[in-house]
């Protein structure tokens, strides 16, 4: 009988050594969500801010070549799942369409 089971069921495993391994991945993982809920808050505000200035100088709500643009860069860099990403990342600046 090895001494380095101990039951871990929070990780999905029993190998304490594995379980050690996956509670740091995951701590990481969660500082690294952490930060990314900042920064989606932060350039939500900020193209909230764009759209604001832009329709109070009588230009238009959206520039659709700058949205285009934004889901062109993350479809390249991330694949299919960036388009939904940067639609999302679109719609949490600017609202609805």
């Amino acid at each position: 009988m090895s001494t380095n089971i101990v039951a871990q069921p929070s990780t999905g495993t029993e190998d304490a050594d594995a379980a050690k391994r996956i509670r740091g991945m995951r701590e990481r993982i969660d500082e690294i969500d952490a930060a990314m809920i900042e920064l989606w808050q932060e350039r939500a505000a900020l193209s909230q801010q764009v759209g604001a200035t832009r329709v109070a100088s009588g230009g238009t709500r959206l520039v659709l070549s700058r949205e285009r643009e934004i889901l062109e860069k993350f479809r390249t860099a991330l694949g299919a799942d960036g388009t939904q990403l940067a639609l999302l990342i679109l719609r949490a600046g600017r609202g609805a369409l």
